[in-house]
C-alpha cells in the first residue's frame, strides 16, 4: 500500500513545528505530555517523540490537541513556511 510521506520521508510536516513551539515554551517533551494527560488526553512523551521525530501520522484530532496544550493555532502548527514538500 501507497504512503504519502514529506519529502525528507517523514510521516509529517508538523513534528519539527511541534518541537520548536516546545521548546520556545521551555517544555520537555515529558512536561508536554504530563500536561495533555491533565487536559484528558492518554498521552506519553513516546507519543510526543514520534511525533516530533516524524514517525508517526497527525491526525486533526492530534492537532487539536497540540494547539490547546500549546496555546497557538492550528495554523501555527501547520504553517508551511519550514516545510518541504
Amino acid at each position: 500500500m501507497f504512503k504519502i510521506k514529506a519529502a525528507d520521508g517523514t510521516n509529517n510536516l508538523c513534528g519539527k513545528k511541534i518541537a520548536a513551539i516546545r521548546k520556545s515554551k521551555k517544555l520537555s517533551q515529558r512536561k508536554l505530555a504530563a500536561k495533555m494527560q491533565l487536559m484528558g488526553f492518554d498521552v506519553d512523551h513516546y507519543f510526543i517523540r514520534r511525533v516530533e521525530n516524524g514517525e508517526r501520522f497527525v491526525t486533526d484530532i492530534d492537532l487539536v490537541i497540540f494547539s490547546k496544550a500549546l496555546e497557538t493555532s492550528i495554523t501555527n502548527i501547520l504553517s508551511a513556511e519550514d516545510a518541504e514538500l
